[in-house]
């Protein structure tokens, strides 16, 4: 933002002021305020051009000082540029006090958002997951877009950001991205996340996303009907990386593990559970939550499929699991084979539990909850909402009751 700021070099003469040398003062000015400064140097007025701001002569004393205010100038516009860089407000106290040293100590929202990025990917494999890191990253390059398009600065200082930010930033992933409604909302919370940090570390004194007033709205989640799903497990692939990760897919399906789970799944998280059959016990990786699984009969099929393979024996895992990027274009091939127009992906399988495996065959939703390792029902009821093949048989069942009153 262009703000209007000069700087001028002036006498100041004292009231009482006679005669001989007087002091040069330097006033920065900002939109008709002013800040001044003492320049620890001084000047006969007959010496001096009060409208080039500089002593007049050529005698070596007036090029020293004149030099002396050239070095001053210089250091005032610089002065300028760190505000400005700095993103905090442009005015003359400010500019002064970055030229006296004296500028508090301030933070800036993307200084922010970087350390926590740095923090979070020092952490990622004990508490949080890469996919996680990813979003904040993506986070970061959408502000660093953001910022210089709508305020002309690289970043601004953190007590700037106020409820009129986030919602310009609301707006520009909207416009300017076209993003989703939940995939705004949720960039604007990971955000807030990082706000409240900056509250906690005494950065400022309070977050404006508390007034933030974006909602996510419920989506209809993709999975797999029972005969997709038989189609898929049946299907004969002459390639071997396809039918590990059909596999591993078919897995998840009957497990309802998440891929990040998957993935670090080890032999030693299958155990007997409370009725002597093979259980899964395991911490979800996204919400450290416990998850407690039986093992249905087509998911012990593929335990014990590779339980002598080398690859998993050699990294002592339970599955030989892909990295995610080679899981989802593989599973794109899967499905192309298969001739299944939706989009597998592991997702898709976690959704296929929840739906086709276990509420649409009567497990109850509190159950189906547990093992997904939700903390909250209400994300295990969107499932249930979706299924009006499932409403369908319970009425059916309900009309057999009231035809025999």
């Amino acid at each position: 933002m262009k703000t209007n700021f000069s700087l001028l070099f002036y006498l100041k003469k004292q009231k009482n002021y006679v005669s001989g040398n007087v002091p040069i003062y330097m006033r920065i000015t900002v939109e008709g305020n002013r800040a001044e400064m003492a320049t620890n140097r001084d000047c006969d007025p007959k010496r001096w051009n009060a409208k080039g701001g500089r002593a007049i002569g050529s005698k070596e004393e007036i090029k020293v000082l004149n030099t002396h205010l050239d070095q001053l100038q210089n250091a005032v516009y610089y002065a300028h540029q760190r505000v400005f860089d700095m993103g905090l407000p442009i005015t003359a106290d400010t500019i002064k006090s970055s030229y006296l040293g004296t500028l508090i100590n301030s933070h800036t929202l993307l200084e922010a958002v970087a350390d926590h990025n740095l923090k979070m990917e020092q952490l990622v494999g004990k508490d949080y997951v890469r996919g996680t890191l990813n979003r904040y990253k993506v986070l970061e390059r959408h502000l660093k877009v953001f910022i210089p398009l709508k305020y002309g600065v690289a970043d601004m200082d953190i007590r700037t950001i106020d409820q009129a930010f986030l919602n310009g930033f609301d707006h520009y992933l909207r416009s300017d991205k076209n993003c989703a409604n939940n995939y705004v909302v949720k960039n604007i919370k990971n955000l807030g996340k990082i706000l409240r940090i900056c509250m906690e570390n005494e950065w400022i004194d309070k977050s404006p996303f508390t007034a933030y007033k974006g909602k996510t709205k419920n989506v209809d989640r993709f999975y797999l009907n029972k005969e997709e799903l038989a189609h898929i497990a049946g299907k004969e692939f002459l390639s071997e990386r396809l039918k590990q990760v059909r596999d591993v897919f078919i897995f998840c399906c009957f497990t309802g593990l998440a891929y990040v789970d998957v993935f670090k799944l080890k032999q030693e998280n299958i155990r007997k559970g409370i009725d002597g059959d093979r259980w899964i016990f395991t911490n979800r990786q996204k919400t450290k939550t416990r998850s407690s699984v039986p093992l249905l009969s087509t998911a012990v099929e593929i335990v014990d499929r590779y339980a002598t393979n080398k690859v998993c024996l050699n990294k002592g895992l339970l599955l030989p699991v892909p990295s995610n990027q080679k899981m989802n274009e593989y599973l794109k091939e899967i499905a192309d084979l298969c001739g299944i127009e939706k989009k597998l992906t592991s997702h898709i399988a976690r959704h296929t539990f929840a739906t086709t495996v276990t509420l649409l065959n009567g497990v109850p939703i509190e159950s189906v909850s547990k093992m997904l390792g939700h903390t909250n029902i209400r994300t295990t009821q969107h499932y249930a909402k979706i299924l009006d093949i499932k409403v369908s048989e319970d009425m059916a069942v309900l009309k057999k009751k009231l035809a025999m009153i």
